[in-house]
């Protein structure tokens, strides 16, 4: 495959399925387009296209259909597997945080991408996402600290809990239950903090994200 964003557009118009697309339509906005290619295909073309050119990352951030930029958030995903931390990955995420249409294109890269670069302090930018207004961005918010949980020292993993605790009783699903998913990987890593967290919290917790925030002691 050529290294361009015309050269994966192609090749993912290639693997069109519809019903892969009656299936991804179900998480992106209404009207969005979709081409309809399986998770699976999507990764491997990702890989392929780890080497894109930042002109042509550029270019496939800035496509309409739901594929492509979902291509785009994974090649970041991939090159910070490589290059954890790298500030740079970071920053190219935040700034097409608006192409960010559905809740998984943030849990892809949110972890190694945000996370591992906020790691150890400060975590002033993942405060600044909770405040949006924007459901996506504060999934990004709560998504970020599972790197914590992998990777982090108790610093950030506090930090990780200082998000959960402000986010725990947003209404919206998209960002709660993230907040559920953080406290389930951290119950892992420190029971005791969650049992605290849960005798503080749990009333006010929507009850869909406290099922995953307890899924692993059922």
């Amino acid at each position: 495959m050529d290294l361009t964003a015309a050269a994966v557009v192609d090749e993912l118009s290639g693997h069109s399925d519809e019903a892969e697309a009656a299936k991804i339509r179900r998480r992106v906005a209404d009207g969005e387009p979709v081409i309809g290619v399986r998770m699976g295909t999507l990764f491997d073309l990702a890989k392929e296209a780890t080497r894109l050119p930042d002109d042509e990352l550029e270019r496939l951030f800035a496509e309409p259909a739901y594929e492509p930029r979902m291509v785009a958030f994974c090649v970041l995903d991939f090159r910070a597997r490589k290059r954890p931390g790298d500030a740079a990955l970071c920053a190219t995420y935040l700034r097409h945080h608006d192409a960010i249409t559905a809740w998984d294109m943030v849990d892809r890269a949110a972890p190694r991408v945000v996370g591992s670069a906020v790691a150890g302090g400060p975590y002033d930018e993942l405060h600044d996402l909770a405040g949006s207004a924007d459901p996506l961005r504060r999934r990004t918010a709560m998504t970020a600290p599972l790197w914590f949980v992998m990777r982090g020292d108790e610093d950030d993993l506090a930090a990780g809990y200082d998000l959960a605790t402000r986010l725990c009783a947003d209404p919206d699903p998209v960002v709660h239950n993230a907040v559920g998913i953080f406290l389930a990987h951290a119950d892992g890593r420190d029971p005791g903090r969650l049992d605290a967290f849960l005798a503080a919290y749990g009333a006010t917790l929507p009850r869909p994200a406290y099922r995953l925030a307890t899924r692993k002691r059922r």
